[in-house]
């Protein structure tokens, strides 16, 4: 590829970035990365009335979260600079102007209400080749009239006039060649005099152009308006530098049927937001992955994997191996299923590959909230011990919480099926046993202490789960002598002491 490859994913803050977008955010950044090329950041804020403060914030933080890296953007600046669009005025006006020149667009003024009435009169209007001619604009006004109309200061609109009959072609990498008449489209607001900005139509192309985007990686909601923009490039005589398209599938609702939304998200409980977001305006908090306890390379493995194939069976994919691996070819058609137990799943994964002094870093503060204080290496321990039962580090407490408390209780089912008659007395004696063995090792503990229920011809199972009872408060936790050679001798014959006064 003689060109450099230059990438953009270019969201409106209007809002949070739904969990779509990053997955599109990431496509773009896989796609830049494999062919060495850039990756661009451009917030696309030419709708003043949607605009919502802090968006564009919220859109940064969740990508850098994730490891996104942008090459030029808002907020690193760059060689086609601004990436703001509310900062391009005049480079749109420019543009504007160059098609009403060609007679490729044209002034409107029809006013909202005059549009509403026509709609009214006219079933399926539509402002086209058609009916344009029976409109306010300057293809039916003399240019005097339109020149006094402006300078009146009547708003306008400046519409793309596009030519019926036409066959439209759209080239994308996923879909191939798709076919259009330009019959079916309507003559697009490219520009409104109102505040002197352009729709995003216009902005898009122009701006594309511009900053050598060859690769135009979107959602599939975009492919109608791709001949649109197909016609907009030959309009500028841009054909021979316009970018390829790529409209990635739609992530669809766990059930498969319709686009995922945030009511799926609150309906079954899992976040469709990277971060979490706090409307301005309600007050209202959605959760974000982030503050769920996703792990970032898990996010960004389980996304990759909804919509794209590398065609091999692995699941497990490092940010490198998914660079390696991606082709834009072999993303689906069509929808993906917004499978959230696999999500899950991913991140179990991730935390078994984390090292437990990480995992230990991030469960630290947990604990400290619950006002417990043990060095990380102790923690990093229990952390290697139980891990592998969570999906969340928030979950370890629940698997863990007898490493750090004694139990104050025991669970009533397991007392009645596991607390014998001699229980009380063999743990006395298995207390004794404990007291003599010097190594408290694991290995060496359960080694004398089988020997010994052995030698006294006591049932193995009665005595372990007696054992576990005693030390843990339930029937639950990894191997009984990896736990005693953790918390410890003397805590473990507290414990069994504890709960020979206390079992009844």
């Amino acid at each position: 590829m003689s060109q450099k490859v230059r990438v953009r994913f270019a969201p409106s803050p209007t809002g949070p970035l739904h969990i779509g977008g990053v997955r599109t955010a990431l496509y773009n950044y896989l796609f830049a990365k494999k062919n060495n090329g850039d990756f661009i950041l451009r917030i696309e804020d030419t709708d003043s009335q949607r605009f919502v403060p802090g968006a564009e914030e919220y859109i940064i933080e969740a990508l850098t979260w994730l490891g996104l890296k942008f090459d030029e953007g808002t907020h690193i600046g760059g060689t086609h600079a601004p990436y703001r669009q509310s900062e391009r005025k005049e480079i749109y006006k420019k543009y504007v102007d160059i098609l009403i020149q060609k007679g490729a667009a044209y002034i409107a003024f029809d006013t909202p209400e005059e549009l509403t009435a026509k709609r009214e009169a006219v079933s399926n209007f539509q402002y086209d080749a058609s009916t344009r001619g029976e409109m306010r604009n300057s293809l039916t006004l003399s240019q005097e009239e339109v020149q006094s109309l402006i300078d009146a200061g009547n708003q306008y609109v400046v519409r793309f006039k596009i030519e019926a009959g036409q066959e439209v072609l759209v080239n994308d990498v996923i879909r191939g060649e798709v076919k259009y008449n330009s019959s079916v489209l309507d003559d697009k607001v490219l520009y409104k005099s109102a505040d002197h900005l352009p729709t995003y139509h216009l902005a898009n192309i122009v701006d594309d152009h511009l900053m050598e985007i060859t690769h135009v990686i979107r959602g599939e909601e975009w492919l109608p308006s791709a001949p649109l923009h197909v016609l907009l490039y030959k309009a500028f005589g841009w054909e021979d530098s316009m970018p390829q398209f790529a409209h990635l599938p739609l992530l669809l609702k766990p059930e498969g049927n319709g686009k995922l939304s945030k009511r799926d998200g609150d309906r079954l409980g899992f976040p469709v937001f990277p971060l979490e977001w706090k409307d301005p305006q309600s007050g209202e908090i959605s959760s974000g992955y982030r503050e769920s306890g996703y792990l970032p390379e898990a996010v960004i493995n389980f996304l990759a994997l909804l919509g794209w194939n590398p065609g091999n069976d692995q699941e497990i994919m490092s940010m490198e191996e998914l660079i390696q691996l991606f082709a834009l070819e072999k993303c689906s058609k069509s929808g993906a299923k917004f499978d959230y137990e696999k999500g899950k799943w991913f991140n179990h994964q991730y935390i078994q590959l984390r090292p437990n002094s990480e995992i230990a870093a991030i469960f630290y503060p947990i604990l400290q909230d619950k006002g417990i204080e043990y060095p990380l290496q102790y923690i990093e321990t229990v952390v290697g011990l139980v891990k592998e039962r969570v999906s969340f580090v928030k979950e370890l407490w629940d698997q863990a919480s007898f490493f750090f408390v004694a139990p104050t209780a025991y669970d009533e089912k397991v007392v009645k099926k596991r607390w014998k008659e001699e229980s009380p007395s063999q743990l006395s004696e298995l207390a004794e046993v404990l007291k003599g063995i010097e190594d408290f090792s694991s290995h060496n503990q359960e080694e004398i202490v089988k020997g010994w229920i052995e030698s006294k011809g006591y049932h193995l199972g009665n005595i372990m789960n007696a054992f576990r009872l005693a030390v843990v408060g339930e029937s639950k936790g990894p191997h009984m002598f990896d736990i005693t050679a953790t918390i410890g001798k003397e805590e473990t014959i507290a414990r069994l002491q504890k709960a020979i006064l206390n079992i009844k």
